[in-house]
């Protein structure tokens, strides 16, 4: 599997957006840590609208999500996240499509 860039999406639950953003701030750098990301720095957007909505955008390294879907480590940060988190307007608590690079004609 090549390299893949996953748009995680979050929908914080609004009394849980200082305590979510101290999480996901290393969240990233676990991942990196671990060796299951590239070196580039994630992209992070907050929604204008509240409750807030996360978005947080990195590239995983060959086989880096699979990987840090059974690393005890990314595990436990994970199941930290999950209750700051609310479904939200028909939406999911969280989600992660993943995408790949599409170089398009000038």
């Amino acid at each position: 599997m090549a390299n893949e860039t996953v748009v995680c999406t979050y929908r914080v639950r609004a009394d849980a957006e200082e305590r979510f953003r101290s999480l996901l701030t290393g969240h990233w750098r676990s991942l990196h840590r671990l060796g299951f990301v590239t070196d580039d720095a994630p992209v992070v957007y907050r929604s204008v609208d509240e409750p807030p909505t996360y978005l947080e955008i990195f590239t995983w390294q060959d086989h880096g999500f699979e990987r840090a879907h059974e690393h005890p480590d990314v595990l436990m940060l994970w199941e930290a996240m999950d209750p700051m988190l609310e479904a939200r307007d028909g939406q999911p608590k969280w989600d992660f499509p993943h995408f790949t690079k599409v170089m398009l004609d000038a």
